[in-house]
C-alpha cells in the first residue's frame, strides 16, 4: 500500500481520533449490556400460582336410562250431570280439593219431586188393586197360588165328593135290585154336572189368579217408576266421582245444563303418571317395580322418586321403542299434570365411572374445561362430564384415571402457568 507525506504528517492526530473512537465504542457495549439486563430481568415469567389438587378416582356408579316426557293426572274425570236442568247452586271452585261423592253442582229439583210424588201416588194404587184380588181368591201377601184354596173350589169339589160316594151306593144297590136303572142313572148324570162345575171352578180360580199376575205386574211397573223418579231427584245434585282437584268449572248458577254438558273437571294428581320410551338396545333392563327420579325445570335443584308401574307388551315399530309408564310420588302437589319433566330410569347394574370434584371444572358458554398438573404447570383439557354424585362430577371424556386436577383458583390459570 502506498501512503503519501500528507498522510505521514498527520499520523499522530489520527492514532488519537482511532484511540477516542474505540473508548466510545466501548462505553457504548456497556451501556446496551447493562440495559438488556435489565430489560431481562423486567420480563421474567410472573409468580407461580397457588392451588390444591386432586385426583381423578374411579368409582362403581348406579346407572340411569334418562328420557322426557310430560306428567299427566293419574285419573281424571269430566263430570256431566245425568238429566238436564238449571243449575241452582255451584259446590266448588278452580282448584278446589273435593273428596269422592262430594257436591259439584245442584239443579233445581221442584219439577223432579213433583214427579215422584205422581208416581208414588199411582203406585199406591196399583198395590191396593193387588190387594184386592188377593183376598178374592183368599191368597195372602207373596204367597203362591193354589186353586183348591179358593172357596168356589172347594165348594164344588166337596158337592162332587159327594155325588162320587153317592154314585158308588147305587151301584152296589143296582146289583142287589134295591135300586132302579133309571135311578141309577139319574144319579150318574148328576155327578158328571158337578165335574163340569168343578172344572169350571178351577178355570175361574186360574183365570181370577191371571188377574193377581197382571195387577202384580202393574205394581212392579208402578215401583219401578217410583225408583226411576227417585233417582232423578238424586240426580240433580252432581257428585265428584274422584277425589281431587277442580282444574275447570264451566258451570254458572242460573244456567241450564243437558246430559252433554260439561259441569266439572276433577283431577287425581297423586300419583301422576308420566310416560316415557325406552329405546330397544335397554328393554331386557326395564321391568315393573323400578325405582325412577324426576326432575323438573320449576325444581330443578329437586328430585321426585316413583316406580315404573306398566310396560308396554310390544316394541313401537316405527321408533324402535318401548313405552313404559311411571308413576310419580306427589303428596306435596308440587308438582302439575302437564309439566314436561326429564326421568332417570335406574338401572340394576352400576358401572364404573371417572369422578373429579365438581369444583375443578371451570365452565364457559357450555364447554367444560380442566386444569391437569403435570411437572408444575397447568394443562388446559377440554372434558365432557356426565352424572353427578354429590360434590363428584362424572368425567366422560378428556381425562384419565389418577390424573391430577387443580380444584382451587381455576379462574387465574391458564395453560402452561406455574403452579405450587
Amino acid at each position: 500500500m502506498t501512503i503519501s507525506l500528507n498522510q505521514l504528517r498527520h499520523a499522530p492526530a489520527l492514532a488519537l481520533a482511532l484511540a477516542l473512537g474505540a473508548l466510545s465504542v466501548s462505553s457504548c457495549g456497556g451501556s446496551r449490556a447493562k440495559t438488556n439486563a435489565n430489560g431481562a430481568n423486567a420480563s421474567a415469567s410472573p409468580e407461580a400460582v397457588q392451588v390444591t389438587t386432586a385426583a381423578a378416582i374411579v368409582r362403581d356408579l348406579p346407572r340411569f336410562i334418562e328420557a322426557t316426557g310430560s306428567l299427566a293426572a293419574d285419573e281424571q274425570s269430566d263430570v256431566a250431570p245425568n238429566v238436564g236442568g238449571r243449575v241452582a247452586a255451584v259446590g266448588v271452585d278452580l282448584g278446589s280439593y273435593v273428596q269422592r261423592g262430594a257436591m259439584l253442582v245442584r239443579l233445581e229439583d221442584t219439577d223432579a219431586r213433583l214427579r215422584l210424588q205422581q208416581i208414588e201416588a199411582q203406585a199406591r194404587q196399583a198395590q191396593a188393586a193387588v190387594r184386592q184380588t188377593e183376598e178374592r181368591l183368599g191368597i195372602r201377601a207373596g204367597q203362591g197360588f193354589d186353586p183348591a184354596r179358593v172357596a168356589e173350589v172347594q165348594a164344588a169339589r166337596s158337592s162332587l165328593d159327594l155325588a162320587e160316594k153317592q154314585l158308588g151306593r147305587y151301584e152296589k144297590l143296582i146289583e142287589s135290585g134295591d135300586v132302579s136303572r133309571s135311578a141309577y142313572d139319574q144319579q150318574r148324570a148328576q155327578r158328571d154336572l158337578l165335574r163340569e162345575q168343578y172344572q169350571a171352578a178351577l178355570n175361574a180360580a186360574r183365570q181370577s189368579f191371571a188377574g193377581v199376575q197382571t195387577a202384580r205386574a202393574a205394581a212392579q211397573a208402578a215401583e219401578a217408576q217410583v225408583q226411576q223418579s227417585r233417582k232423578g231427584l238424586t240426580d240433580t245434585v252432581i257428585h265428584s266421582p274422584i277425589s281431587g282437584y277442580v282444574s275447570d268449572r264451566p258451570a254458572d248458577v242460573g244456567e241450564y245444563v243437558s246430559t252433554t254438558s260439561k259441569v266439572a273437571t276433577v283431577v287425581r294428581t297423586n300419583p301422576l303418571r308420566l310416560r316415557i320410551d325406552i329405546p330397544e338396545q335397554f328393554i331386557t333392563l326395564v321391568q315393573g317395580g323400578q325405582s325412577v327420579t324426576v326432575v323438573t325445570s320449576a325444581y330443578a335443584d329437586r328430585q321426585f322418586g316413583g316406580r315404573v308401574a306398566r310396560v308396554s307388551p310390544n316394541v313401537t315399530a316405527a321408533s324402535r321403542t318401548l313405552t313404559v309408564e311411571a308413576e310419580v310420588d306427589n303428596g306435596q302437589n308440587l308438582l302439575k299434570p302437564g309439566q314436561f319433566a326429564t326421568v332417570r330410569l335406574q338401572l340394576p347394574r352400576p358401572e364404573p365411572a371417572l369422578l373429579i370434584p365438581a369444583r375443578a371444572v371451570l365452565t364457559t358458554e357450555n364447554v367444560h374445561r380442566v386444569f391437569v398438573i403435570r411437572d408444575g404447570r397447568a394443562e388446559l383439557r377440554v372434558v365432557q362430564l356426565g352424572t353427578a354424585e354429590g360434590e363428584l362430577v362424572e368425567v366422560k371424556t378428556g381425562l384419565q384415571a389418577n390424573e391430577i386436577v387443580a380444584t382451587s383458583n381455576v379462574e387465574g390459570l391458564k395453560d402452561g402457568a406455574a403452579v405450587k
